[in-house]
C-alpha cells in the first residue's frame, strides 16, 4: 500500500524555481554513517568544475549500500546552506522519491550526462 501523499505545494513562479539549483553529480566515495540518529550513508559527490566535490548525509540505507553507489550519478540541490548532521557537515541535499514503504529511491538521469549539469 503506497504511503500517503503530501498535499501539493503552493504555486511558485518560474523565477522562484530557478532559485533552486539542482545539479547532477557522480558519487566518488560512500561509507556508512553509524553515528547518525537514523541509518544513513556519507556521500562525496563530484559536481564538476563549477561546484566541485560536496558531501551529503543521506538516509538511503534500505535500497543502497556504499559500494553500489560509487560511480552512480544523482541529482542534488547544491545551493541550500550546509547542515550539520552529527559530526558530519552535509553540503548538498540528494534527491529521491518514496517507494511504497516510504523509503528513498534516488533521482538520477537515465543516461550519463556531464557532472554539474543543471536541471531545467
Amino acid at each position: 500500500m503506497p504511503a500517503d501523499q503530501p498535499p501539493l505545494a503552493p504555486r511558485l513562479t518560474y523565477d522562484e524555481f530557478l532559485r533552486v539549483d539542482i545539479r547532477v553529480g557522480t558519487i566518488r566515495r560512500a561509507e556508512p554513517y553509524p553515528e547518525a540518529r537514523k541509518p544513513a550513508l556519507k556521500l562525496w559527490i563530484d559536481f564538476g568544475s563549477t561546484v566541485g566535490e560536496k558531501k551529503s548525509s543521506a538516509q538511503i540505507t534500505r535500497h543502497y549500500d556504499p559500494q553500489s553507489l560509487i560511480g552512480r550519478q544523482v541529482a542534488a540541490v547544491v545551493n541550500f546552506p550546509p547542515r550539520q548532521i552529527g559530526k558530519f557537515l552535509s553540503e548538498v541535499l540528494v534527491l529521491g522519491f518514496p517507494d511504497d514503504d516510504g523509503e528513498v529511491v534516488l533521482v538520477a538521469p537515465t543516461r550519463p550526462v556531464p557532472d554539474g549539469g543543471r536541471l531545467y
